[in-house]
């Protein structure tokens, strides 16, 4: 991972839920990002969300991707 590359976490499925729920809506109602994508874990699979750190400012900022082929 390259120091500028945002961290990349997969969720547990009951982390994943707490999230979907918190926000009321469903897990392909979230942002896309495919699976081809090099910043994500090696164990990552179709369906698994995301979490991703940014910072900005001294703040961390956090945003879910959902995985799609």
């Amino acid at each position: 991972m390259h120091v500028l590359q945002p961290k990349h976490t997969k969720l547990s499925r009951d982390e994943a839920k707490q999230v979907i729920s918190k926000l009321c809506i469903s897990a392909m109602q979230l942002p896309k990002i495919k699976v081809t994508d090099p910043a994500l874990p090696k164990d990552t699979q179709l369906g698994d969300v995301i979490k991703i750190e940014r910072k900005y400012d001294n703040k961390k900022i956090i945003y879910y991707r959902v995985v799609v082929a």
